[in-house]
């Protein structure tokens, strides 16, 4: 499996749980079943801070009760590099995004760009997969962590693939300058108003995620698909 494994997932030291929503989309539809997140991230230093950014999503979405699932794309090849992307982790990559009803992208900023692993792990997601739609109608939301000054040509770029693979981008976004000055030596964020933005669009992700849940089906039934599968419109008929 090409998952990372949290360490303290609970553990929570820059939160401040006097103004938290333990679940912040209760009275917005059906949350008993946990919404599945799947995170990305888009380098592979030791010390990778968009790696360390999704970790901190992730036990903020924990807490909020989403399940997740934290992809590592060491072993992923190139796109095109394997014949008919027969490779492990490209199939364990395709079916975490089948499995997730929201999904969590961060990348640095590389160049004034997203990382090209990052983009690699979106470039190995089909539009169809034998019919099936492995991003369509999953909620989104973007991340980015930058070496220098607060910037936001990653995070964009990230909207305008989001928006590409059919996907419902969340209004907010988290965007970290100087990342190295954020995280503490174990890893963890600091308190910050960087790290209140990212608790913020955990919120939101979990909001629009559940909000979205019972209309998913209705918000992606398209014509030209209907017209391309043969599938009438029994009710028009």
């Amino acid at each position: 499996m090409r998952l990372r494994v949290l360490s303290e997932p609970d553990h929570l030291p820059a939160l401040d749980r006097r103004f938290v929503q333990a679940r912040p989309a209760a009275s917005l539809g059906e949350d008993t079943s946990p919404p599945r997140i799947l995170l990305l991230y888009g380098s592979l230093r030791a010390r990778s801070f968009s790696r360390l950014a999704v970790e901190e999503a992730a036990r903020l979405l924990r807490f909020f009760g989403a399940e997740t699932r934290i992809f590592d794309p060491a072993d992923l090849p190139l796109p095109d590099q394997v014949k008919g992307d027969d490779h492990p982790a490209v199939h364990e990559l395709r079916a975490l995004s089948l499995w997730s009803e929201g999904q969590v992208w961060c990348s640095p900023e590389r160049h004034g760009q997203v990382s090209g692993i990052l983009k690699a792990q979106i470039d190995h997601l089909p539009l169809e997969i034998g019919g099936i739609r492995p991003t369509q109608g999953r909620t989104l939301a973007v991340m980015q962590v930058s070496g220098g000054s607060q910037s936001f040509n990653a995070v964009n770029t990230l909207r305008l693939l989001g928006r590409w693979m059919r996907m419902v981008t969340i209004p907010n976004q988290s965007s970290i300058p100087r990342a190295y000055e954020e995280f503490d030596e174990a890893g963890r964020m600091r308190p910050s108003a960087y790290y209140e933005r990212m608790v913020d669009v955990m919120e939101e992700l979990i909001r629009f995620t559940v909000l979205l849940r019972p209309h998913t089906a209705a918000l992606t039934d398209r014509y030209s698909e209907r017209k391309s599968a043969g599938v009438p419109n029994i009710a028009a008929m």
